[in-house]
């Protein structure tokens, strides 16, 4: 082991210790710098993640939208489903309608699904926890689960829901009944927002609501695992009518600005953050000069038995290489183990402030999601280390300057 090396694990760990105090300090410091980011970061990118996959898992990957209503869609749906990477295509119909049970009203957003389809493009089975997407017909629903909890129905319960072109029949003098379901299935996602207000009905159930016909107002698209969402938009609106106004959008492009907000948000917080890494290079650097004050006499020693600058130099920037190096590692833990106990500190937070609903309204989750990207991870690792390491540049550069006769008269 070369004697500089050997030197700098000496004055990191001392005989009969095992960190010196100084050493200590700047670990923590490091180390509580690493945790905050890796927390942060893993907990930014999961509400990202989470969000992404919620869009994904509910519109498609690419969905086809057109300024007025589809009204043929049986050609669209063929030549659409023949591009390549194309895996499934579902048409929809939406809008807003009253639902009411037990003289309870609710205005959610109702969702019209081709049962034969939707299983191809947006994974609705697995989010059913009660019932079964195989009994949704013209004559039944399925509710969200917070809206069904609002209302009090369940299973086998009768609601009523009726839709805007009631009243427009009414303004002509004819009549439109309201439409009583039979609640087959309740499901849930886990996004507050769409628990608590979203309605399933079989497409031509919708259609019917709104007087549209055979007409859709879109279809929802799915493509092969690791193809490029906007590039197969693009191959899609090739296809499409010339004449006709559709146009495929990714769901990247449908949500770029929310998507672009988030991720400012996460670079944001993390360029503040990273501070904490800066000022604990600071107390680095100032833990290294205090030992080039301390032993002066010493650094001149080595000089004068024959050590040269650059190894004197590297005493001290390996001592800056350690510290980061240890407090990289004991900030990864201290972060990650956090990240696992994320929820329960969450859940006693809640209850002490019995702040769980504020949560959930605010934030749309119940539970804090965490997704860790691998070169965020590293960045972080990365940078922490060379941070640490530079802090140790001046420290070295001051004691490699040092003269051998002045420093040993040094008192």
């Amino acid at each position: 082991m070369p004697w500089y090396l050997y030197l700098a694990l000496k004055q990191l760990f001392p005989s009969g210790k095992w960190l010196s105090f100084f050493t200590a300090i700047s670990i923590l410091g490091v180390a509580l710098g690493v945790a905050t980011l890796v927390v942060t970061n893993s907990v930014m990118g999961g509400f990202g993640y989470e969000i992404r996959r919620m869009i994904i898992d509910t519109q498609g990957d690419v969905q086809i939208r057109a300024r007025s209503l589809i009204e043929d869609s049986g050609p669209l749906l063929s030549s659409v489903a023949k591009v390549p990477g194309v895996v499934g295509v579902t048409p929809f119909a939406e809008g807003v309608g009253m639902l009411e049970y037990g003289r309870k009203p609710a205005f959610p957003l109702i969702q019209g699904v081709d049962v034969n389809r939707v299983n191809d493009v947006i994974p609705l089975s697995r989010f059913i926890r009660v019932g079964s997407l195989d009994e949704l017909d013209d004559d039944t629903v399925i509710l969200s689960s917070q809206l069904a909890y609002s209302l009090g129905v369940h299973i086998g319960g009768k609601v009523t829901i009726s839709s805007p072109l009631l009243i427009e029949r009414l303004k002509n003098d004819e009549v439109f009944l309201p439409r009583e379901l039979v609640v087959v299935g309740i499901f849930e996602i886990g996004h507050q927002q769409l628990d608590s207000n979203t309605v399933l009905v079989t497409l031509r159930r919708m259609q019917d609501l709104y007087g549209l016909g055979e007409a859709i107002h879109g279809v929802n698209v799915k493509i092969a695992d690791g193809l490029d969402a906007d590039a197969m938009a693009a191959r899609i609106n090739a296809v499409l009518p010339e004449a006709s106004d559709m146009r495929a959008h990714s769901w990247i492009n449908a949500n770029s600005e929310f998507l672009f907000v988030l991720q400012m948000e996460k670079n944001l917080v993390s360029i503040l953050l990273l501070f904490i890494i800066l000022v604990a290079s600071f107390s680095i650097m100032s833990s290294l000069l205090t030992t080039v004050v301390r032993k002066t006499r010493e650094i001149g020693l080595l000089g004068a038995l024959g050590g040269r600058s650059r190894e004197i130099a590297a005493c001290f920037c390996v001592q800056g290489f350690l510290i980061g190096l240890i407090g990289t590692g004991t900030g990864l833990a201290l972060g990650f183990g956090f990240l696992h106990l994320r929820n329960d500190i969450l859940l006693l937070f809640t209850r002490l402030t019995g702040s769980q609903e504020a949560l959930e309204r605010f934030y749309q989750f119940s539970n804090v999601p965490a997704h860790m990207e691998s070169a965020d991870l590293v960045m972080i690792v990365v940078g922490t280390i060379v941070i640490s390491t530079l802090a140790g540049i001046f420290p070295a550069w001051r004691a490699s300057r040092l003269n051998p006769v002045e420093a040993l008269r040094n008192e």
